[in-house]
């Protein structure tokens, strides 16, 4: 996580490799960590750019456990900027 000190929304990027699965799974694999991401924005300070990489475990991972693992990073970050 990176705080460029930009007045402008939070941004998320991804990084899902080949190693992941298929392009179906890949994509399927976005699409839930982008809504795991559109629901934490708020969390997010403005200006800030994440990098999230999904590792290959994530093809198999419920929406939930995703979601638990970037609440629980995001967390982790926050204090650490403090």
């Amino acid at each position: 996580m990176l705080s460029t000190g930009e007045s402008r929304a939070a941004r998320f990027g991804f990084i899902i490799s080949k190693q992941v699965g298929t392009a179906v799974v890949r994509n399927t694999v976005r699409r839930r960590l982008k809504a795991v991401c559109a629901e934490a924005l708020a969390r997010v300070p403005e200006g800030t750019d994440v990098v999230i990489r999904a590792l290959p475990a994530s093809a198999t991972a419920s929406y939930a456990d995703l979601s638990a693992d970037v609440h629980r990073c995001l967390g982790r970050l926050a204090r650490v900027s403090e």
